[in-house]
């Protein structure tokens, strides 16, 4: 399905899947082999994920600082920190290692991770939104996402199953390369990107404070105070929550019911959950050319999501478990891209990157108290009671999105306009599953 918009804005979406596949390839080459790092390294289970926690703690701290930078002094300038703060951290993990680092050293630099990466976490989106509609495009933004996420989990397959090779020879060189990619990326970035339909502003040191604290609180409030983004953030909350740990725990954890030290199969399994999410985002495509609510997709994704994990838990051999946790990073690939259309179908330009990094902020905390006590519970009970624990909490993601339903927003309906709710959800040809659906949307008034 093709995208009809001005020419220049065409080719301001293809730098931004250029940039984004290049940063989540160089992210993802050590997201298949962190976990065996840290326990080779010489952390325990439990230490392993209080420092994976940091990371989250330090998306709390710097979430909305970091979006007031990209809200004041531009996008450009947000993401050209993060990439400079990511290349030092990744080389410090390693000079860590190096030294015999404990679980505090590891812990800090993890905080300052988590800084590099909220410097890119709301300015990207932030950066191509501005910039299509200064260019021209009015149109709906649920594709432009779900080919950026492609894009992003196609490099997230490569790097996965690289970095478990690169591992496989020394744990340390993908944490190098990826280093080296984030080098290059600054070079490109520093010529190449401009901020489009956002006008920089120059704030006085003396008045940095003053300007952040009132941005930040402008983003906030309204943020918070919109009755489905408040729900969207804690629903999202509760699944990250678990899924951050989750995504680390398999690592030993499919080692562990594989019966193997194969590191490389650690970075094979990472690519499966990769593919996994470019088929969920291949579904979005399909999908909305016949159901006309995005919430619809949120409540299938979630349950999905939820039951997959669960059973994580309960199977105990390799290939049903990867199995699960390819169905579980289907759900994502179809949540994620369609909830940043509606995230940004309702947030005002002036306030859009402080807006996402609340959003953010708010699914790091929901981390770093995932991470921390499921952490612990797995340390003393075994990786499948955390999966099946922390896949049952996931569940109240549920009523939560059904109140996002309830409330009827615009950003629900693809098209941007509520339409007839009898009509809201109806394919194209296929009358049963529309009556069905339209008993769904009656029940959830």
């Amino acid at each position: 399905m093709t995208i009809d918009m001005p020419a220049e804005a065409t080719r301001l979406v293809r730098r931004y899947y250029i940039y984004g596949g290049i940063y989540t390839l160089a992210a993802s080459v050590i997201w298949g082999i962190n976990t065996l790092f840290l326990l080779d390294a010489g952390l325990s289970i439990s230490e392993v994920f209080i420092a994976n926690s940091a990371f989250s703690v330090g998306t709390l701290l710097f979430e909305i600082p970091t979006g007031v930078v990209a809200d004041t002094i531009g996008r450009r300038v947000s993401f050209l920190l993060s990439l400079a703060v990511l290349a030092a951290t990744t080389l410090a993990y390693v000079a860590l290692a190096q030294v015999g680092g404990g679980l505090i050293a590891f812990a800090a630099v993890s905080v300052m991770m988590g800084l590099g990466f909220t410097f890119y976490s709301g300015a990207m989106e932030a950066w191509l939104v501005d910039g299509v509609r200064f260019l021209g495009y009015e149109g709906e933004l649920d594709r432009v996402f779900a080919r950026g996420q492609t894009i992003g989990n196609a490099a997230m397959l490569v790097g996965t199953i690289g970095g478990g090779l690169m591992g496989q020879i020394d744990l340390a060189v993908p944490f190098v390369f990826r280093t080296g990619l984030l080098v290059t990326l600054f070079i490109l970035v520093v010529p190449g990107m401009k901020d489009l339909g956002f006008e920089p502003r120059r704030v006085p040191l003396r008045q940095i404070p003053a300007e952040a604290a009132k941005i930040a609180g402008a983003g906030v409030r309204f943020g918070w105070h919109q009755k489905s983004l408040r729900l969207m953030m804690l629903a999202t909350a509760a699944q990250y929550g678990f899924f951050a740990w989750a995504w680390y725990a398999w690592q030993p954890y499919f080692l562990e019911l594989l019966g193997r030290d194969a590191i490389w199969v650690a970075g094979v399994v990472a690519s499966l959950l990769a593919l996994s999410m470019i088929v969920g985002n291949s579904i979005v495509e399909v999908v909305m050319r016949w159901c006309g609510r995005r919430t619809t997709l949120f409540l299938w994704s979630a349950a999905l999501f939820s039951t997959a994990l669960i059973g994580v838990g309960l199977v105990s051999s390799f290939i049903p478990a990867v199995a699960l946790l390819f169905l579980a990073g289907l759900a994502m690939g179809v949540q994620t891209p369609v909830r940043q259309a509606f995230v940004h179908h309702v947030v005002p330009g002036e306030q859009r990157a402080t807006v996402v990094s609340l959003d953010s902020m708010i699914a790091g905390g929901g981390g770093v108290i995932g991470q921390t006590s499921l952490g612990a519970l797995s340390e003393q009970r075994g990786f499948s009671a955390g999966y099946i624990i922390g896949g049952l909490t996931t569940l109240v993601a549920l009523p939560l999105l059904f109140g996002v339903r309830k409330n009827n927003d615009d950003a629900d309906f693809f098209g941007g306009i509520a339409p007839d709710l009898d009509n809201a959800c109806v394919p194209q040809g296929l009358p049963a599953i529309a009556g069905i659906t339209n008993e769904v949307v009656a029940d959830t008034r």
